[in-house]
């Protein structure tokens, strides 16, 4: 990984509205389209919607047909009033220190920034990982950004 950008931050706990999917990670975009939609029926994009992906499993230890995530929206203010069919749910993603990780390029190749973060820099760093899941934060849109331009943070929970 050329010139990796991390930041030890202190995120606040954050709200969101999210579909479930169990499977490939790469295959998680049917969760995102058809909460996405819903959302969208429902009038709830705003400028301040975010997109985020929450990861329960190692990939390299979890066959990919097991591998369990979140396709998630954070809403901004009232995501928790919002009322949702049951194949939604309202998750915390918990606050505290993360270690952030800006991944800059195709989803496809996300893989090599976790390889990077857990193989090299987690070790080399004094820190330990929380017994939380990581989660991912898309920062532009894969609809009208071309893949080398794509950023996204990967958030490591750190104790």
């Amino acid at each position: 990984m050329t010139n990796p950008q991390l930041d030890i931050r202190q995120l606040a706990p954050l709200e969101v509205v999210a579909a479930a999917h169990i499977g490939p990670y790469a295959e998680m975009h049917a969760a995102f389209s058809r909460l996405a939609a819903w959302l969208d029926e429902q009038g709830q994009f705003g400028p301040d919607t975010q997109c985020l992906g929450i990861f329960h499993d190692d990939p390299e230890a979890v066959p990919a047909a097991q591998l369990r995530s979140h396709a998630c929206f954070a809403l901004g203010e009232g995501t928790t009033a919002l009322a949702l069919p049951g194949q939604f749910e309202h998750l915390t993603i918990s606050g505290g220190p993360y270690a952030v990780l800006i991944h800059r390029g195709p989803y496809a190749r996300l893989g090599e920034s976790y390889r990077w973060l857990f193989q090299e820099w987690l070790p080399a760093s004094g820190h330990a990982p929380a017994e939380a899941p990581s989660f991912e934060r898309y920062l532009n849109d894969p609809r009208d950004t071309p893949a080398e331009q794509l950023l996204t943070e990967i958030c490591l929970p750190l104790r």
